[in-house]
């Protein structure tokens, strides 16, 4: 089965299952066909996280996250008045971090796949060059993000080869196939070096960036060990930082494992301040604690620790809402809005979790000259000074500072669980901050619940970071009387429109597959 954010792009991953490909393959494949199919978020100028779990149990995590630029700063993207440049730090070429997929594709690929890269990214050749029909909901996104493209590129291309799109128009990307091919010919190179790479420096040259051929042909993916935590008799395996959503994802867990969630309602006063006050709690430790590990040292054990955890909520009042104003990263012990994600598991029982991105919708609004491509905005990622909030309104310290050839922090959690040392669920999100306590909501759903996958991932849902200190609720996703109680209980609420769209995958008892397929997009399940 495969679950992705594009119905093309599904069935591309399903073809190469049919044609003996494994998981990885299907996956690698499927990333190659978003880049076109969606390129608002899917990428070959981006970067993401894989979480991978073979049949026989064992679990690695792939990590091609951007870098940052060997000319980069601490103090790039602020004024002279020590203030942040907000716009220069999520549009245009300055905003951009070295991408990571196509490196990360080729790591995944030679080091799990069994079919030829040349089979896995001829679809997306094919798709790049015959064209793909617009939906109404992309022609809408091309549209509304037109004005961004057509500023800060500075060469014309396929998106702004007309004024205005309509569902039913073919997008044809003949630069980003020519990008392709020479993918397909050269290998790795055929990005990195060569004519791409003199493409994005030439790029960068033309609108003030600063990623050179040497921080091009010097990018390596990072193969690291996954975390791994427990909820009730269920495993969870997710990916470690220099991504804090799995840390993220398993404190919250934790913090759940005290309630009796199922008795106390779905969506209930009870359940909801409960979710919100460890979602609290989890999110000020990411704004003191995570970072790159090659560059700051990350107390993971301590953050993962349930009795550190269990300490976090000795201060939860069941009767009334902790201020965030009152809540202070924790201190463990010590050790001694735009992204996709794709769900996949071959027959083999491999699975494949994997999230991927340009950061904002469009990325940094960049297409690359002659390669037909966007560049991610992933720099705004980083800490522009400590406390400052970044374009999701999280707020950083030191250890997420700018600093050359430094991964930013990001919330990707792609997430695999396990029960009964039997693979049990694949899921992810995209949504930048909201990305864990999408797949917290989702997890508690089935598990506590009761919910079969696509009821988990179709329920409405909810998110709080920390700061600011609000709920964001989808419309209709908390009763109306429910609300007025948790506001007596000194909550506050802000509606907004979906959160997160999340693709999994749930493994019933029989051995068969349950897709979850997220409405909020256009996504899509396909299998055999």
């Amino acid at each position: 089965m495969v679950v992705s954010a594009h119905p093309v792009a599904t069935a591309v991953g399903v073809d190469v299952l049919r044609d003996g490909g494994n998981a990885i393959d299907a996956a690698v494949a499927v990333h190659w066909a978003l880049a076109v199919t969606s390129p608002w978020a899917g990428n070959v100028g981006g970067g993401g996280f894989a979480v991978v779990r073979l049949h026989g149990g064992q679990a690695m995590a792939l990590d091609f996250r951007e870098t940052a630029p060997g000319k980069a700063s601490s103090d790039m993207f602020l004024g002279a008045d020590g203030r942040p440049l907000h716009e220069v730090s999520t549009h245009g070429a300055l905003a951009s971090g070295v991408p990571g997929s196509v490196a990360g594709l080729f790591a995944l690929r030679d080091s799990l796949g069994r079919l030829p890269m040349e089979r896995l990214i001829q679809p997306a050749i094919d798709l790049a060059r015959n064209g793909c029909v617009l939906s109404p909901l992309e022609a809408h996104e091309i549209n509304v993000c037109m004005p961004m493209l057509q500023k800060y590129s500075t060469r014309p291309s396929a998106f702004t080869a007309r004024a205005k799109w309509e569902a039913g128009d073919t997008l044809f990307q003949p630069d980003l196939a020519r990008t392709l091919e020479r993918i397909r010919d050269r290998g790795r190179d055929g990005f990195y070096r060569g004519e791409t790479a003199q493409a994005i420096v030439h790029e960068m040259e033309r609108g003030g960036g600063i990623i050179t051929t040497e921080d091009l042909a010097g990018y390596e993916a990072v193969w690291r060990p996954v975390v791994r935590g427990q909820y009730r008799d269920i495993g969870v395996i997710s990916m470690p930082p220099p991504s804090s959503g799995g840390m993220m994802l398993l404190q919250m867990l934790q913090g759940m494992e005290a309630m009796d969630v199922g008795a106390a309602g779905w969506q209930s006063p009870a359940t909801v301040h409960r979710m919100v006050e460890v979602e609290r709690r989890a999110f000020a430790d990411r704004s003191s604690f995570y970072g790159d590990p090659a560059f700051t040292h990350i107390p993971v054990e301590g953050l993962l620790d349930s009795l550190y955890n269990l300490g976090r909520m000795v201060d939860f009042n069941p009767l009334h809402a902790t201020s965030s104003a009152t809540v202070r990263p924790g201190l463990p012990p010590t050790e001694h809005e735009q992204t996709t994600h794709f769900s996949i598991v071959d027959g083999e029982g491999n699975a494949v979790s994997c999230t991927t991105t340009l950061n904002g919708m469009y990325g940094n609004g960049v297409v690359v000259g002659g390669a037909g491509f966007v560049l991610n905005n992933e720099m705004d990622d980083f800490s522009s000074a400590p406390g400052v909030p970044n374009s999701y309104g999280l707020t950083g310290g030191e250890a997420n500072a700018i600093a050359p050839g430094k991964r930013m922090l990001s919330s990707m959690a792609p997430t695999i669980l396990e029960r009964d040392g039997k693979l049990l669920m694949v899921l992810g999100s995209p949504g930048g901050s909201a990305i864990p306590t999408s797949i917290f909501q989702v997890i508690l759903n089935v598990v506590d619940h009761g919910m079969d996958m696509q009821q988990a991932v179709s329920a409405p849902r909810f998110h709080h970071q920390w700061l600011p200190d609000t709920i964001q609720v989808e419309y209709d996703a908390i009763a109306a009387q429910d609300s007025l109680k948790l506001v007596n209980m000194g909550h506050r609420f802000k509606s907004r429109r979906a959160i997160g769209r999340v693709d999994a995958i749930l493994r019933l008892p029989d051995g068969r597959l349950e897709g979850g397929a997220d409405p909020r997009g256009e996504d899509s399940a396909g299998g055999y």
